[in-house]
């Protein structure tokens, strides 16, 4: 889109008029061509800059929270007002710059040349505003290529890594081939929505994905699956906590005034009550910084397993089943939840300092985490056999130094973390009040509180941690990183992919829906029965 010298001083201050007319000439050199190409396309889906107007609107403030690692700057402690001007100024920041032009068959690596023209862009942005956003918010939106993969490691190694040795089980040996899979799968849809970003210089995040591709229908389907999926997953950190407190606790007890609590149903009301004030926060960026290490507290309880099993005297001592068909759906589920990142992908990429390093970003990333996964599932699987739990921290032995440490670190990593889960669909529901209560304290605090312990009812009505997983992970999970990512790929950018890429995005949607149905079954099934028991 070509903008005017008018258009241009609304976010560009110069000292001369020569660097305003030098830009405006190199956007016209045919810098922005192709993306007009694309915009005349989707102007049928949306009007210019709706994207940022739509709800959810806080879905960039809360994401950045939620998945992505502070910088160290003397203000990570800004309040919300001035995080939400950040969130605004990004996009000026990186879209306009040659760099993040859209052209699907453009290599994902740039000239050293298109670099100098995006730092010379960069250099033009006023300098008081630059430097009060980069200082006001612990989120840079100039995050180098480490900070990226950080980011990228602490959103996808999450607690999936504790039922990688289940999901073994529950599918035998040739299942982790699944696992494999879904990582090169997982990696090229997240690339898919690199390029559908690139496609308009208003899109940041996943729901403006689906806004461009599908309307405002799409942009509401987009947004109600992730946060789904982050609600989800605060039912299980409630599980999770429930049910590593009552093997380290297993006699504890409460009765009031008739009514008994055993050691699951006890833990899982202390773990709602106590993080329950961390939900009323307004201000997360303090839990971000402290949440950043869960990197540390995933590598930390993977050491402790390998610890357990070769050095302590648990050993390896099972060989497992090769193939387990009649329960394989189950382990695709748990499969395709390790990969449900794809919802801050987008910001992770929108703010990078160099977003042409974004491919290798991702590939370290699932390199990383795929290794990972599939360490902790043959070494758990090889320890504990058909015994092996939903969680492998229950298969540890509890005398053992290792296991207290791993067993300790996986329950005192929830609590930083619940908050920053449940924290955007909260402001996504904040945001739908009428606006004489939108900024009312009361209301913020009883939608984050009946959010709190509607977790806890739903991890008490089901609690069964593998099997919800599983059902995230298929239902969910296989929604945002095998089925949407190609299918908006093919509505955005439908007259520029290549047959190639066509059928690739089908096959990919294809396998999505296959596994999808198949997991969601399975998992809802067993489900069903257990409860019946």
């Amino acid at each position: 889109m070509n903008h005017s010298s008018s258009d241009q001083s609304l976010y560009l201050e110069s000292d001369g008029e020569d660097e305003r007319k030098n830009l405006s000439e190199e956007e016209d050199d045919g810098a922005f061509s192709d993306y007009s190409d694309v915009h005349n396309q989707n102007q049928h889906h949306s009007k210019p800059n709706s994207y940022s107007t739509a709800w959810p609107k806080s879905y960039r403030q809360s994401i950045d929270l939620y998945g992505s690692l502070p910088s160290p700057s003397p203000g990570f402690l800004g309040n919300s007002s001035l995080s939400r001007f950040e969130s605004s100024f990004s996009s000026l920041t990186r879209r306009h710059t040659p760099e993040s032009l859209p052209a699907v068959r453009k290599p994902l690596l740039v000239d050293e040349e298109a670099a100098k023209r995006k730092r010379s862009s960069h250099s033009l942005l006023p300098s008081k505003a630059s430097s009060r956003v980069s200082h006001e918010m612990g989120i840079s939106n100039d995050s180098s290529f480490g900070q990226a993969v950080l980011n990228g490691v602490n959103v996808l190694c999450g607690v999936g890594i504790l039922s990688t040795p289940y999901a073994v089980k529950e599918g035998g040996w040739l299942g982790l081939l699944i696992l494999f899979a879904f990582g090169v799968l997982c990696f090229y849809t997240g690339l898919l929505l690199r390029y559908c970003l690139d496609s308009h210089p208003d899109l940041q995040t996943y729901p403006d994905i689906g806004h461009a591709a599908f309307g405002t229908t799409g942009r509401i389907l987009v947004s109600v699956i992730l946060y789904l999926e982050l609600y989800a997953m605060s039912v299980e950190y409630i599980i999770l906590e429930s049910d590593n407190l009552s093997s380290l606790f297993p006699n504890a007890a409460l009765s009031i005034g008739g009514f008994h609590l055993d050691a699951p149903h006890l833990f899982a009301l202390l773990t709602t009550i106590a993080v329950l004030p961390t939900v009323w926060l307004r201000d997360l960026s303090i839990l971000s910084y402290i949440s950043a290490g869960g990197v540390i507290a995933s590598v930390l309880v993977v050491l402790c397993l390998f610890w357990v099993g070769l050095i302590d005297e648990v050993g390896i001592h099972s060989k497992g089943t090769p193939l387990n068909l009649a329960t394989l759906p189950v382990s695709v589920g748990l499969y395709g939840y390790c990969y449900s990142g794809h919802g801050v992908f987008p910001n992770i990429y929108t703010s990078m300092a160099k977003p042409s390093q974004f491919p290798a970003v991702l590939v370290t990333c699932f390199g990383i985490c795929t290794l990972m996964y599939a360490g902790v599932a043959v070494m758990g699987y090889s320890m504990f056999g058909e015994s092996t739990e939903s969680q492998f921290t229950l298969n540890l032995p509890q005398d053992l130094v290792a296991s207290k440490i791993a067993l300790w670190t996986t329950v005192v990593s929830p609590f930083t973390k619940y908050a920053l889960t449940l924290s955007p669909v909260a402001m996504s529901l904040e945001e739908l009040l009428p606006s004489n209560h939108g900024k009312s304290r009361f209301y913020a605090i009883a939608i984050r509180s009946a959010l709190a312990f509607s977790t806890l009812l739903v991890g008490l009505a089901i609690p069964f941690f593998g099997l919800v997983m599983s059902l995230i992970g298929s239902f969910l999970t296989m929604l945002i990183t095998l089925i949407l990512p190609p299918a908006c790929f093919l509505s955005i950018l439908r007259t520029k992919v290549t047959p190639t890429q066509v059928a690739l995005c089908v096959v990919i949607i294809t396998v999505g829906a296959v596994c999808s149905a198949m997991g969601t079954y399975s998992a809802l099934s067993k489900i069903i029965e257990k409860l019946n028991t």
